[in-house]
């Protein structure tokens, strides 16, 4: 029998005009009384636990409350999002709703970052830093939303169509989607980590997308990233047993072409290589007895992207 040719879709053209960095407003202040993360002041998170990323109880209902806050403001963001608003509106937005549940934007201050919110358009791969740029009919933008609240994080994302977006374009986010499903479909009890990124990459090169390998997901609860590493591709050596409690993200990011990145001056934003679209979607996910549980949901249990699709 004849091996199938895979498809790709490298003829997507390059993403014009480029993206390029905008003026930033002053970093905005969090008050008081809210609790911050250890690194709010200093920037500087420490080492990653080396813990196996599984949660108390406690830990877990705390991170319930935490991933449903997360999942609400990144509605508010995404209803936020049309052609003329710039990035950093969107901050704006992600901050003060994040302030008014009494949350810390978790991004504010990690290793020196300057926002609350990344905010990630066309071929940046992740970590846009919100600015003065306008979305633009047309664009597709990654919003990367992350509370701490309570005494731990909640962390999600979604790549929003931002007007008139082309076949190309719609095809990758809804593929992106679909190949985080497959990952978060792959969690359960006794189940290696590289499954989940088996189950991601066979569907990106199923529909000839290519799967970024610079940025993977990780452990999170107390901290914002733990020691834990979930790859979103194949990856054998990662033989770490999948335990019930075990709380990480699953967030994949896909590319129309070839998937190696480059960063800007920032040391922040990651943009592809060859310069064409990339997208994003992120869950935190628990490992329970039977399966997972999404932990960034909304309170009736809808997920934020389901209210854009």
């Amino acid at each position: 029998m004849a091996k199938r040719k895979r498809r790709n879709i490298t003829d997507a053209p390059v993403s014009e005009p480029p993206v390029r960095p905008g003026l930033l407003s002053p970093t905005r202040t969090v008050p008081s009384a809210i609790g911050r993360p250890p690194y709010a002041a200093s920037g500087d998170p420490g080492p990653p636990a080396r813990s196996s990323s599984v949660r108390t109880a406690d830990e877990v209902e705390r991170m319930r409350r935490a991933g449903t806050a997360a999942a609400e403001i990144l509605v508010e963001a995404g209803r936020a999002v049309r052609p003329g608003v710039t990035t950093d509106q969107i901050d704006a937005v992600v901050h003060e709703a994040t302030v008014a549940r009494g949350g810390y934007p978790s991004p504010l201050n990690y290793r020196g970052y300057l926002k609350s919110v990344c905010t990630s358009v066309n071929e940046v791969v992740c970590h846009g830093i919100p600015d003065s740029r306008p979305l633009a009919d047309g664009d597709i933008v990654n919003i990367d939303v992350t509370i701490f609240l309570d005494g731990v994080h909640g962390d999600t994302s979604v790549t929003f169509l931002v007007g008139d977006v082309d076949d190309h374009s719609r095809r990758l986010v809804t593929e992106t989607r679909i190949a985080m499903d497959r990952g978060i479909d792959a969690v359960r009890p006794a189940q290696p980590v590289h499954a989940i990124g088996r189950a991601i990459e066979r569907h990106a090169h199923r529909h000839g997308l290519g799967v970024v390998r610079e940025f993977i997901g990780h452990g999170i609860g107390t901290e914002f990233h733990s020691g834990l590493q979930v790859k979103h591709y194949f990856d054998p050596s990662d033989d770490t047993m999948l335990v019930a409690g075990m709380t990480f993200t699953i967030e994949p990011m896909l590319t129309l072409g070839n998937p190696s990145c480059a960063l800007w001056d920032d040391d922040w934003t990651a943009v592809t290589l060859d310069g064409r679209r990339t997208a994003q979607f992120e869950h935190t996910v628990l490992v329970t007895e039977d399966g997972v549980e999404r932990l960034t949901v909304l309170p009736d249990g809808t997920l934020p992207a389901d209210l854009f699709a």
